[in-house]
């Protein structure tokens, strides 16, 4: 769910030139309840500037509206900086009922942490259990190889003890003034960035739920679920849309009758019409059908607006795909490829399924969603599902692009074209997710 940070309107360029000569003199900013102090200081030589962070919200959260997000994956050491005491515990996720194991004072500098032999080590100490979490006091922040975090640092061995993952134990607002600031520009209209905290709330909520029992961590940092930042995200802007909208969720009727929240999705370009969540991502919610969009053009660049054909290798494309799916390995080669199903809005279409036609005749169906991110993981080069195909021989052809992402729920352009009209967050999120509710979640 990444929005691009090069997409800029050129009608706000004295705003930003102006918030960016602002910011050298940023004064103290009271946010919601909880004060907090962003003083950006010039460091000798004038060049570099640091951010001095004030305490993290919300630590005495119940752990229920805490979020573990994946920081690092299958690695065998990191680097760490700590600037207060901070302790280690064992890693039991129930907060109420962590051990402490070891005390540390504030680090003098980076501290290497490495697995070996299927322990952990830091600054001396070896830490034989499966989980450990690093616990900083006041103002709970800690630098991670060069970006900074709020909340905790878990640590868990793999099965093979060769290697950890690392997850960044957070209270959820903390979380979203890291996602929102990542995930739209933080001057974008105010109601934009409402809307865009709610939605990825939302969405983070219901990741939590619906998949984080079943792994170590709820949520990922990438676009693969939502872009999350830190610290580095954040801004008065960003805290202000996170406060002005604390524990704001969309949601709506389920199949059993209930009133529950859903997956929020949301993309950078819809292109001029959102899509049906089912022809994308398989699941079935009322407020994730397809609806209008004339908004976004006007404030996403016309070259991610439309984007510029894009050429891959025939081969390379059998290989990714067989790569992926084990179920196309039945095929063979793949020979030709064929649009099985699409949406038609007029004056372009998003394909929703596409055939693929192997050397020994077999075939087989993928959406087309799928597709275009095996073969481009990136999705910065087929940026979206709203294409023609052509067959160049020995490559396809990707023409007459439009749109950039899945296209499913809120149009991030979009969305700041409503705000930039007038509209409320609640009437962009009324627009992009019919028959919603907002409810408020106490915490």
């Amino acid at each position: 769910m990444l929005f691009n940070d090069e997409i800029r309107s050129r009608g706000l360029q004295a705003k930003i030139v102006l918030k960016i000569v602002s910011r050298k003199f940023l004064l103290p900013v009271l946010i919601g309840h909880t004060a907090i102090l962003l003083l950006l200081a010039a460091l000798p030589g004038g060049c570099k500037k640091r951010q001095i962070v004030t305490p993290t919200p919300q630590m005495d959260t119940d752990p229920q509206y805490w979020v573990r997000v994946l920081l690092l994956d299958d690695v065998n050491n990191c680097t760490v900086e700590i600037p207060s005491a901070f302790s280690v515990n064992n890693g039991d996720p129930d907060l109420q009922k962590q051990i402490e194991l070891a005390g540390f004072g504030k680090s003098q500098g980076p501290i290497d942490i490495r697995l070996t032999d299927g322990e952990i080590k830091i600054s001396g100490k070896t830490f034989s259990n499966e989980q450990i979490i690093i616990s900083p006091e006041e103002p709970y922040v800690f630098n991670l190889d060069g970006k900074n975090y709020r909340g905790k640092l878990k640590f868990i061995t793999n099965p093979d003890g060769s290697s950890f993952d690392v997850m960044n134990i957070i209270p959820v607002e903390s979380y979203l003034a890291g996602v929102a600031g990542a995930e739209m520009p933080e001057y974008w209209e105010p109601e934009a960035l409402k809307a865009q905290v709610i939605a990825a709330r939302t969405y983070c909520l219901y990741t939590k739920k619906r998949f984080g029992g079943n792994r170590n961590w709820d949520v990922g940092k990438t676009a693969a679920h939502q872009v999350y930042r830190g610290v580095g995200a954040e801004s008065a802007a960003i805290w202000n849309a996170v406060n002005q909208t604390k524990g704001m969720v969309l949601t709506c009727k389920q199949s059993d009758g209930t009133e529950d929240i859903f997956p929020a999705y949301y993309s950078s370009t819809c292109g001029g019409h959102t899509e049906n969540s089912n022809n994308v991502f398989g699941d079935s919610f009322t407020p994730l059908h397809g609806v209008t969009c004339p908004y976004c053009q006007d404030v996403a660049k016309p070259k991610f607006f439309f984007w510029p054909m894009v050429r891959f290798d025939k081969i390379d494309i059998t290989g990714r795909l067989l790569q992926r799916y084990e179920k196309l390995r039945q095929l063979g080669d793949i020979n030709d490829i064929n649009i099985a199903d699409q949406s038609d809005y007029g004056d372009f279409r998003r394909l929703t399924m596409i055939e693929l036609i192997g050397s020994n005749g077999n075939k087989e169906f993928l959406r087309t969603e799928d597709f275009r991110l095996t073969i481009d993981p990136t999705g910065r080069k087929i940026k979206s599902a709203c294409f023609q195909l052509e067959d160049l021989d020995d490559s396809w052809a990707f023409l007459s692009g439009r749109g950039w992402g899945h296209g499913v729920g809120m149009c991030q352009c979009g969305a700041e074209g409503m705000a930039r009209q007038g509209k409320t967050a609640r009437q962009i999120l009324s627009h992009y997710y019919p028959e919603s509710k907002i409810l408020i979640i106490e915490y």
